[in-house]
């Protein structure tokens, strides 16, 4: 449910900034969002998964975990905001015609935004699912009130709002650590409150390997905005990221999934990959339900967002098949993520991002924005091919064991679905 409002949420609040900023102001604002994600990323050194896999193993290293992770979140943020507002200054030509004192305004959020993605993985370590789902959906309603406060009501642009969404990372930031905290408090058995850096070394070792498949990723999902925006403009850049937005959300859902997985498998240290067998079936036949349905609804985001996105549709429809697929992976590959992280999985998204980057710069200036959703449709399916390759051969599971949802199993989907409806109907 949490999943679904945010969804809306992010929804509505790009519509209104189509509405009112138009498809230039919507590509700007998603240009400087994705920046600050990029740096986000590039910033957390994969940490916040360290945090859920030393944490889920033994709970008594929670308090040095999260000093380990709050103070490295708040000097490598802080390092890197400086740096990607630097860089605005000196470069200004990579970011089109967005001003370099607004993409300074949203850096200044970036050491906040690290400690919540650390603290909200810290939450899932310990099974506070709700905790997390909570400070999740906060964080994109406010992005919803922001946009309604600095465009609706206040009728004012860009900068309100950019200010607006800088502010409230900064308080989620504050709200998140003090929570970590409050919670720690009340664990018996527990470490001190203080650094350890001995076990700080060894979540730098683990989460720098998981670190290169996050940024890989991330470069991979986010990084042809920046090329559409800079071969094609802001406009077309602005019609690009809600085909990208929509494909990130129907992400959302193998992306909970993965994350429910993650710390379950590294408890039980399942080196038989049986667990993940069974969730990649179940995820194989939900996700395409979800790209089924999404497929005829995409043509309804042109009347939702305005004449100007009418070629988003199409972008929707290319980037679909991808979708589906890095789905799955997203999934299958938290058994490898649970048992120490092989060098395998990072070296697969190092290709994939190289095959990307020669697609994307290929494509998109002759093809636009289309060329960037086959693009990233062509490198989803890579990743996943490789993913699931070498899952095969990691286990010894046969494809169907993964793929397939077995009669039984599909059986009981649609039973445990109708029980739900008749108790909600009661």
């Amino acid at each position: 449910m949490a999943r679904v409002l945010m969804t809306i949420n992010s929804l509505a609040a790009g519509i209104i900034v189509a509405r009112w900023l138009k498809a230039e102001g919507l590509g700007q604002l998603n240009v400087i969002n994705v920046a600050v994600a990029t740096v986000v990323q590039l910033s957390s050194a994969g940490l916040p998964s360290a945090n859920t896999y030393f944490i889920a193993q033994d709970k008594s290293r929670y308090a040095s975990v999260a000093m380990n992770s709050i103070i490295f979140a708040l000097a490598a943020g802080g390092l890197l905001a400086l740096g990607l507002a630097w860089l605005s200054t000196l470069r200004p030509d990579w970011f089109g015609f967005i001003p370099p004192r607004l993409i300074s305004v949203a850096a200044i959020s970036i050491p906040f935004q690290l400690i919540t993605l650390v603290g909200l993985n810290i939450f899932l370590a310990v099974g506070r699912i709700e905790r997390f789902n909570l400070l999740d959906l906060a964080g994109q309603t406010f992005i919803l009130i922001n946009a309604i406060v600095a465009l609706v009501i206040l009728n004012t642009g860009l900068w309100t709002l950019v200010s607006l969404n800088t502010g409230a990372s900064v308080i989620f930031g504050v709200i998140t650590a003090s929570l970590v905290a409050v919670y720690g408090a009340k664990l018996k058995d527990r470490s001190k409150w203080r650094p350890d850096l001995k076990l700080f070394g060894r979540m730098i070792r683990y989460g720098i390997k998981f670190h290169i498949s996050i940024l890989a990723g991330a470069l991979l999902f986010r990084a042809d905005l920046f090329v559409v925006n800079f071969y094609r403009g802001t406009a077309e850049a602005g019609v690009y990221s809600v085909a990208s937005q929509v494909a990130m959300m129907l992400m959302l859902l193998p992306g909970v999934i993965a994350t429910l997985l993650f710390p379950r498998v590294a408890a039980k240290r399942d080196e038989t990959g049986e667990l993940t067998c069974v969730v990649t079936r179940h995820t194989v036949f939900i996700m395409l339900l979800v790209c089924l349905a999404a497929a005829p609804l995409g043509f309804v985001l042109p009347l939702l967002y305005g004449a100007k996105f009418k070629d988003v549709s199409i972008q929707l429809l290319i980037l679909l098949p991808g979708v589906y697929l890095v789905g799955l992976e997203s999934v299958m590959v938290q058994h490898f993520n649970a048992v120490g992280l092989p060098r395998a999985i990072p070296l697969f998204w190092v290709a994939t991002l190289f095959v990307n980057v020669a697609l994307v710069f290929g494509l998109v200036p002759p093809f636009g924005a289309r060329g960037a959703a086959l693009a990233s449709t062509i490198s989803y399916t890579l990743i996943f091919t490789l993913v699931a390759i070498y899952f095969r051969t990691s286990t010894r599971r046969r494809l169907y064991e993964t793929f397939m949802l077995r009669g039984a199993e599909l059986r009981e989907f649609f039973k445990t679905r109708r029980l739900r409806v008749f108790s909600k109907r009661a």
